[in-house]
């Protein structure tokens, strides 16, 4: 979605799962590094809502890197 700040912005959806408060914040934390170091510099100003699901607790930030790479492939055909 487009927005008027002429840069791009995330918002992060990380539902608690059964998970702790610890366990959202570190998902959180490795989902903005993704972000903040692969995504945003390539992405138009769109604004981005990622909503992270049960399975992503378990998944180590090599694994929630290469599904947000592989989505930034898919829709904005960056490399």
């Amino acid at each position: 979605m487009d927005n008027q700040t002429g840069q791009p912005r995330m918002g992060l959806i990380v539902p608690k799962h059964q998970s702790s408060a610890v366990a959202r914040n570190r998902l959180r934390r490795q989902l903005r590094e993704v972000w903040r170091r692969d995504i945003q510099p390539q992405q138009p100003a769109w604004d981005l809502v990622i909503r992270a699901r049960r399975e992503a607790y378990a998944a180590g930030f090599d694994a929630l890197r290469a599904q947000l790479l592989a989505w930034r492939e898919t829709v904005l055909g960056a490399g």
